[in-house]
């Protein structure tokens, strides 16, 4: 079962949250083996050595765009694990969550 938990203010101790917009033009490929686990968390283990964290992302059907949630201290944190990621980045923006249910 999934808990609730009510959107609050960020505070000076939360990390920013973002989202991370990515084209590959050739498509993203990202076997569900072994090989894809050991790849996603290689990406994991360079964010973290900028206190990034890949929360989770959107693939479109054509898997040429990535939409991905990602918590960091700057969008600078961003670019750089992404590069040492060999990952695009085409844009970064901050986010806050919209929980519709909170009002019901």
């Amino acid at each position: 079962m999934r808990r609730y938990y009510p959107p609050t203010q960020l505070t000076e101790t939360q990390m920013p949250r973002f989202l991370i917009e990515r084209t590959f033009p050739d498509g993203l490929e990202i076997p569900l083996t072994a090989k894809g686990a050991q790849a996603c968390m290689g990406v994991v283990a360079k964010n973290a050595e900028d206190g990034v964290t890949w929360i989770h992302s959107y693939v479109t059907p054509s898997k040429k765009k990535t939409f991905c949630i990602y918590d960091a201290p700057t969008p600078d944190a961003i670019r750089r694990v992404a590069e040492r990621n060999g990952l695009p980045v085409d844009n970064i923006t901050e986010v806050r969550v919209l929980d519709p249910y909170f009002y019901m």
